[in-house]
């Protein structure tokens, strides 16, 4: 029984480790500031409840790498589904979080069913694609693949989420990318995603506040005191940073940051804003250095793989963390509109955290088994 529970030494030789040490390190730099921003008016609350996850997140990690990653291939269709049947469930009786019914609610906590419907969406197009060998120009394979990613973004996008479906879009842009679909067909789609959103402008599906957020970015001056404030504020903080940043504050008697009295969800969306501010130009680098460390060793894990199926998993990796980070430090600077989309491994919360280590945890299990090891 315990020997079920140990991975093979010939398997651990294979184990990317600099994933898992980057990974950590990000997570706990982002723990280090939101601690900082919420320390004033919650304590170690959030600072605890973080690291609590990161434990649960490395005890998934550990429980995905002992099984073949293959096998999660045979399970793809009902993973698939399932994740379908949760975002219908949540539509009927989900929790309403800032105007969006994406949440369900479990005793005191929540758990978002879109963050696991994107890795499910993932799963399935990776498996469809090793069924098609990797023949995605084939019409009949494109309009299959394209169904299974369409469904769960009208699920997500009527709850409504806009973030969460502009990243399943950008998954599915990344991977059929990567899969060598030809650039007319992409070209084509962009086009037709722009259009779609023009005709829908004055609908009902286009909401409000989407609008408005969507206007505030064009332009950023008109409603200082209201849509723009958030965006504002966070500018100024980050901007106050400079090179080195005002220092982070981490001692009960420090001072409160700029942005952690100013801005809203700071901890969450706007995390960024404190990084920007307290550990300036040096301190932002340092962070996208490290996200080029792992998406770079995801990519090369990738080219390695010994099927399709491996392949994309890692690039629905990649398109999740570049897409992700580009949107929410775009946001947080003024050069992408404002959505609820975190910031990959920094950001406060439990399902994008759960959800991004499941992800990491597969491509390791790609690159663990890349090649045929002789027991």
């Amino acid at each position: 029984m315990l020997n079920k529970l140990k991975l093979d030494s010939k398997l651990l030789k294979e184990l990317d480790f600099g994933i898992i040490i980057v990974s950590i390190i990000i997570i706990l730099y982002g723990a280090i500031n939101i601690y900082s921003v919420t320390r004033g008016k919650y304590g170690i609350y959030y600072l605890k409840l973080q690291l609590i996850w990161l434990v649960l997140c490395l005890v998934m990690t550990y429980v995905i790498l002992l099984m073949d990653y293959t096998v999660i291939q045979r399970y793809a269709p009902i993973i698939y589904w399932a994740s379908i049947a949760l975002l219908l469930f949540t539509r009927v009786a989900g929790t309403v979080v800032k105007g969006a019914r994406g949440w369900i609610a479990i005793g005191t906590r929540a758990i978002q069913p879109a963050e696991f419907a994107k890795l499910a969406m993932i799963i399935m197009l990776a498996k469809k694609m090793e069924d098609m060998e990797g023949n995605i120009n084939d019409p009949k394979n494109f309009f299959t693949l394209a169904f299974y990613a369409v469904v769960p973004m009208i699920l997500i996008v009527v709850q409504p989420d806009m973030g969460m479906t502009m990243v399943c879009f950008f998954i599915t842009l990344g991977i059929f990318f990567m899969a060598g679909l030809n650039m007319k067909v992409i070209i084509w789609g962009i086009a037709g995603v722009i259009t779609s959103i023009a005709l829908l402008w004055n609908s009902e599906l286009m909401k409000p506040y989407w609008k408005r957020r969507i206007t505030s970015f064009i332009n950023p001056e008109a409603d200082p005191l209201g849509q723009n404030l958030q965006l504002i504020q966070s500018k100024i903080g980050i901007g106050s940073g400079g090179i080195l940043g005002t220092g982070i504050h981490l001692k009960p008697d420090d001072a409160s940051s700029y942005v952690s009295q100013f801005v809203p969800e700071i901890h969450t969306d706007f995390i960024f804003s404190s990084i920007g501010e307290q550990l300036g130009f040096i301190g932002a680098i340092f962070l996208l250095m490290l996200y080029a460390i792992l998406i770079y060793r995801a990519i090369n894990i990738a080219k390695s793989s010994k099927d399709i199926f491996g392949s994309i998993i890692c690039a629905g990796f990649v398109s999740t963390f570049l897409f992700s980070i580009l949107q929410n430090i775009g946001m947080t600077i003024g050069i992408m509109p404002i959505t609820g989309i975190t910031l990959p491994l920094v950001s406060y919360g439990g399902s994008s955290l759960l959800t991004n280590f499941i992800s990491l945890a597969l491509v390791l299990n790609v690159g663990m088994r890349r090649k045929k090891i002789n027991f």
